[in-house]
């Protein structure tokens, strides 16, 4: 069966089914909430992020234990991120699929406390590779795009066998949707697992403050020969088109704010894919700092924001806010 003809992916679990034909403007089971499990400290602690404010990683008992009261609010879908210290890095990654690490320890705990709880796990090299890019290099130091995909998908085939419900793959490698949905097909996994793909993925100096939480900077040069350049829509376009021809279940723009033309000629290229849109960590800073200066209220900011972003296209919204807003969207009841 080609990848693109499976259609059970897209909505084999409640969150799933609401991102399609949604039509209200905002509510909260819209919102994904990105979180940042990790090694450096003892499992029961969380730590601090520079520059990323009100953000913390967490060791993996620590984030059942922030991610429970949340859950109780009405919490539908995480995001995880893994981060590791750099004795776990290497030049491929190989740490990333180890079942020691943290998204792999943390899966299996996540799905026993949290039944009803939607996971996605982001999907890329860069936080397990000691030069710090998206996929393995070659000895001149570009991208070696077969070994990459390949990595990729048996990444992605270890977080599902730990309970995964979402693969979004980050890495911005041209064929990595094809090569995750073939490892799933041949696994007999397909069917109940999403691809929910970076798609329309910019170079962006937002992801700032990200960086800093997943320790996953670039060692030498920049990842502009994978992510996108941000003047161009044709390539934004052409990307989002790729990733639904190699099958998958949903699209994503990121950042947000930046490229509201972006999500909407994505989405009216793509009706019938859910869309994604990413407000990244910058986007976070900058409105949490601003409210902070007093150039606004940082409620009606964020939903302002997270609005414009709906009106663009979005049926999905990616949010650090996620926790504030499981509490305003109930005062506020709908938007």
């Amino acid at each position: 069966m080609e990848a693109s003809h499976l259609l059970h992916s897209g909505y084999f679990n409640p969150t799933l089914r609401s991102w399609h034909g949604s039509n209200t403007l905002l509510n909260i089971n819209q919102l994904i909430y990105p979180v940042f499990v990790t090694d450096l400290i003892p499992d029961e602690s969380s730590e601090e992020i520079p520059n990323f404010p009100e953000q913390r990683r967490y060791g993996v008992d620590a984030l059942v234990d922030h991610l429970l009261p949340l859950v109780n609010k009405g919490l539908k879908t995480i995001l995880v991120f893994g981060v590791t210290t750099s004795s776990n890095k290497s030049s491929n990654g190989e740490y990333a699929s180890s079942k020691d690490s943290p998204v792999r320890r943390c899966l299996p705990i996540l799905r026993s406390k949290f039944p009803s709880l939607t996971i996605a796990v982001d999907l890329c090299l860069c936080g397990y590779t000691s030069h710090g890019h998206c996929g393995i290099l070659k000895t001149d130091g570009t991208i070696d795009n077969p070994a990459s995909i390949q990595r990729l998908a048996e990444v992605a085939l270890s977080f599902v066998q730990d309970g995964a419900h979402i693969i979004a793959p980050s890495d911005m490698m041209d064929g990595r949707i094809d090569a995750i949905k073939k490892i799933l097909i041949l696994n007999n996994l397909a069917s109940s697992v999403a691809v929910l793909s970076y798609s329309s993925k910019f170079a962006s100096c937002f992801y700032g403050p990200f960086r800093d939480a997943a320790q996953s900077a670039p060692s030498a040069g920049n990842r502009r020969a994978y992510q996108l350049p941000a003047a161009s829509t044709g390539l934004a376009i052409r990307a989002a088109e790729r990733d639904v021809i190699e099958g998958a279940d949903m699209l994503m723009v990121k950042p947000g704010g930046p490229f509201l033309d972006i999500i909407k000629e994505v989405k009216q290229r793509f009706p019938h894919h859910p869309l994604a849109v990413y407000q990244v960590s910058g986007e976070y800073a900058m409105l949490w700092h601003a409210a902070r200066a007093n150039a606004f209220e940082l409620r009606a900011a964020v939903i302002e924001s997270l609005i414009g972003m709906r009106r663009a296209g979005a049926d999905i919204l990616i949010t650090y806010f996620t926790p504030q807003l499981l509490d305003w969207l109930k005062e506020e009841l709908q938007y």
